[in-house]
């Protein structure tokens, strides 16, 4: 699941990078990104606690800027370790405190934050955000059980952007949350959109309200109240409030309330960490996917407009060619063929005389240019003409889904921008085919032919009577010529000689079964040509032609993945799936 989550997180940035600030996505889309860095961070510290489940108990303290969060971790960790300052944003890197526990015992940690580095805080630069402090803190701290306590950037200020990812990884990694705020800042925005995001995690949480006064505690605490109930439904939590002293400069704990964060320790529950991921996201899962699934709905349909038209020119060459009764010729090649095998007598004597008129091919000839045209099979030029339509069709259906389809315009367009494009390549591409498909089908009528003779040899006063029929001179050597490629079949065809042969077979007992042969040829030949051609060629360029156009504009994530990642989110912990 985390390998998807970060597929689809940089699947987002890249589309984010490429849009309008005033695009409409551009905002729904700089939202998601960030349910999804949480996410993939929430993934990567359920793997941090499953494989090392010793690691210390983690505290963040977080809020918006100016609320005093450096100032309340030295409070709470009893020490000065946090840089304090009266200018805004001046912590952007979190900071780990040890308490009570080494930096050995979080040398794991490294494989939680990942590419970001691991310095001393001294060695932190404010020009390189992807990194991150641990110290030990040497000094007793009465308020915190052993753990590592971390001291976060702001999340709302304009320079935020460029460190958040590094407070949504310590957000995520906390096992405990200390919400800041100043009575300036509670009802910010910014603070209940994360108190809202980070619910799911269900992170025992404590509010300090910093820079106090006197007789204003009702007022806050039942104001921070709504706030909590308008956009979480779990209890709300305890309440701090941290009142400033002139003269200090600084907030005091109060007495009270010592053992907030032992208590806040027993109601932290890892164990259930592999449930709360799945809450999450469930959380937002539809949503993210949500532009993925439309790719898919449009990819699909993509597909059914090549599928029709596909089955549409198979049924223009069925018409036209197959089941046509003039100009459907493979079988004629096929007795053609037979009237070679059958030998019979005319076709010796003149063969001699016929090779001293022809010394090559007629077709080598008008390769020479010593004839004006070279004969083309029919067959071969319909499959040029039916496949030329197709792809004119499915122009002219993209261009309908262009206008029609508002929602998906842009990718209509790029795929049919992209058809054009590459038009004559693809009909390059099924021109090899067509050329291939027609030479290796060859074998499959001198194969029909054999069959036929076969079946004769069966019938051997049939067999006979066919050697015994002589033919004239001219049709023997007309027979001849087509053998060696000089015309065409349709010439043998209406020749006198071929008719009495052919309507000898027909007449004949095997005339039924010259009908299967060539009701079987025919269903062959369609089989082949739709599967060579029309499937291998055409239907698999077509089908892959919207991932050519820009990953930079597009999710391009299969329906496999997807799938995979479907059954994933369903699985119970050590793969027991949710059914």
């Amino acid at each position: 699941m985390l390998e998807f989550v970060q597929l689809l997180k940089q699947r987002y940035q890249t589309i984010e990078t490429r849009l309008c600030e005033t695009d409409a996505l551009y905002a729904l889309y700089q939202q998601r990104i960030e349910q999804l860095v949480f996410t993939e961070a929430f993934l990567k510290k359920g793997d941090l606690l499953e494989s090392y489940p010793e690691t210390p108990l983690q505290i963040a303290i977080i809020g918006p800027t100016q609320a005093g969060k450096s100032s309340i971790s030295n409070l709470i960790l009893n020490s000065d370790l946090a840089g304090v300052s009266p200018l805004a944003g001046y912590t952007v890197h979190p900071q780990g405190f040890c308490c009570d526990t080494i930096l050995q015992d979080s040398a794991n940690l490294q494989n939680y934050f990942g590419r970001f580095q691991q310095l001393n805080i001294s060695e932190l630069n404010n020009h390189r955000y992807d990194s991150y402090a641990l110290t030990e803190n040497k000094k007793n701290s009465e308020l915190l059980p052993a753990c590592v306590f971390w001291d976060t950037p702001d999340f709302d200020s304009i320079d935020s952007t460029d460190y958040r990812e590094g407070v949504i990884r310590t957000i995520a990694l906390a096992d405990i949350i200390v919400l800041v705020v100043s009575k300036e800042k509670y009802a910010d925005q910014s603070v209940w959109e994360m108190m809202e995001m980070i619910e799911s995690f269900h992170q025992p949480t404590l509010i300090c309200v910093n820079k106090m006064i006197e007789g204003t505690e009702d007022l806050i605490f039942k104001s921070l109240k709504e706030k909590w109930q308008h956009v979480r439904n779990d209890s709300f939590p305890e309440v701090i409030p941290l009142y400033y002293h002139k003269q200090t400069a600084m907030p005091v704990w109060p007495v009270s309330e010592r053992d907030q964060f032992l208590n806040l320790q027993k109601k932290s529950q890892k164990n259930k960490h592999f449930d709360y991921q799945k809450e999450f996201l469930n959380k937002y899962w539809h949503s993210w996917l949500e532009p993925v699934v439309t790719e898919h709905v449009s990819i699909k349909e993509w597909h059914s407009l090549v599928d029709k038209s596909i089955e549409q020119a198979l049924g223009e060459y069925q018409r036209d060619y197959l089941n046509h009764p003039h100009y459907y010729d493979t079988f004629q090649n096929a007795l053609i063929k037979l009237l070679g095998l059958l030998e019979i007598p005319g076709i010796s004597k003149i063969l001699t005389k016929t090779r001293r008129v022809l010394t090559w091919p007629v077709r080598k000839i008008m390769s020479m240019g010593k004839l004006d045209t070279v004969p083309v099979s029919l067959e071969v030029s319909l499959l040029n003409q039916i496949g030329e339509h197709l792809l004119i069709s499915l122009s002219e259906q993209l261009l309908g889904k262009i206008d029609s389809d508002t929602k998906q315009h842009k990718w209509w367009k790029d795929n049919y921008c992209l058809l054009r494009k590459q038009k004559n390549d693809i009909l390059n591409a099924q021109q090899l085919a067509i050329d291939s498909y027609y030479s290796s089908f060859q074998l499959d009528v001198e194969e029909t032919a054999n069959r036929l003779y076969n079946k004769l040899s069966e019938q051997p006063i049939l067999l006979n009577s066919l050697r015994a029929t002589r033919v004239s001179t001219d049709a023997a050597a007309m027979a001849l010529v087509i053998y060696t490629g000089g015309i065409g079949v349709h010439d043998l065809v209406i020749t006198p000689a071929m008719l009495s042969i052919t309507s000898l077979l027909t007449e004949s007992a095997v005339g039924g079964y010259m009908g299967k042969v060539e009701a079987e040829l025919k269903k062959h030949q369609l089989d082949t040509v739709k599967q060579d051609i029309f499937i291998a060629c055409l239907q698999q360029t077509l089908y892959t032609l919207p991932e050519q156009v820009s990953d930079q504009s597009r999710f391009n994530i299969s329906v496999e993945q997807l799938q995979k990642a479907e059954l994933q989110r369903k699985e119970k912990k050590h793969g027991i799936r949710i059914l």
